[in-house]
């Protein structure tokens, strides 16, 4: 993936950042902000084709508004993807039934968000049925383990519990999507770390952001291993986020990944609007661009 048109906005961008982020030494704590909006439903039974985005609140493009609440946007990464589409398709429709909050274990069983069939894995499943999808995006999983980092250290515990409810989970999840829709184009994405935004506090935050960035990597490879064992193409976002191809490049003396965290999430706005794991519009049109690779 090319970063030049992104690179080229990067450093102001971080520069505010930077200048605007609070002393409070509670920037993971704060982290994780209360959705106020439900998900889109299902698009209206028309001629298609569709874009069918799952997930969690990523695929709903959530940021936080004036007063820091997060809230579902029409600036996600599902929304750059279907612009870049239906730019050249007219006719594609975008449906996002997505869920803020979503968690692997209540993709499948429901209590989130709200769906005629229940949850949003029979949801999509009852939508690949009736509609003719030409292509499927999916980010999932992030919210079995956000909870277990927080200004204190990582919660080991709450770690192992929910690498293993991933590791039991998705294969029934990508497997029942995969026999749902076996000729549609399947995209899946890596996550992105925000706490390694915790180092710009510096002493113990700045190990807490190395521990964080160890356990996304992990967290990742179970990902990205069960996605391609299902037949879904893997979007490197964490690559994306923290890219390897530019390591000489400094902003603002700060280390690359951690000043690309300040641009692409709002972990560095000040308060009431952050700290915010969720991405900024920016953040989202890269994530998109991690997508756009697989697709094509």
């Amino acid at each position: 993936m090319s970063l030049s048109p992104v690179v080229r906005v990067l450093g102001a961008v971080v520069v505010s950042a930077v200048l605007l982020v609070g002393p409070s030494p509670g920037v993971v704590a704060a982290a994780s902000a209360t959705v106020h909006a439900a998900p889109v439903g299902p698009a209206q039974v028309g001629t298609g084709p569709y874009y069918l985005a799952l997930g969690d609140s990523l695929s709903q493009g959530v940021q936080p508004d004036a007063a820091g609440r997060s809230v579902v946007t029409n600036q996600g990464y599902a929304d750059d993807l279907w612009s870049r589409y239906h730019a050249t398709s007219p006719n594609l429709r975008l449906a996002k039934l997505g869920c803020p909050g979503e968690t692997t274990g209540t993709m499948q069983t429901g209590g989130v968000c709200s769906y005629p069939l229940g949850s949003q894995l029979a949801q999509a499943i009852d939508f690949l049925a009736t509609h003719r999808v030409v292509l499927v995006t999916l980010d999932i999983g992030a919210n079995n383990i956000d909870s277990c980092v927080s200004a204190a250290g990582l919660d080991q515990a709450c770690v192992a519990a929910g690498f293993a409810a991933v590791r039991r989970d998705l294969p029934v999840i990508l497997q029942a999507l995969r026999q749902a829709a076996p000729q549609v184009t399947k995209v899946a994405m890596t996550y992105y770390d925000p706490f390694v935004a915790a180092a710009l506090k510096g002493g113990a935050f700045t190990a807490l952001a190395v521990q964080s960035e160890h356990l996304g990597a992990a967290f990742n490879q179970i990902l990205a291993a069960q996605f391609i064992a299902h037949g879904f193409a893997v979007a490197d976002v964490a690559g994306a986020f923290a890219p390897v191809n530019i390591p000489t490049m400094a902003i603002l003396d700060l280390p690359v990944d951690l000043a690309f965290a300040c641009a692409y999430t709002w972990m560095c706005a000040p308060s009431p609007v952050g700290p915010n794991i969720h991405a900024t519009a920016l953040g989202y049109s890269v994530i998109a661009l991690a997508f756009g690779q697989k697709i094509g």
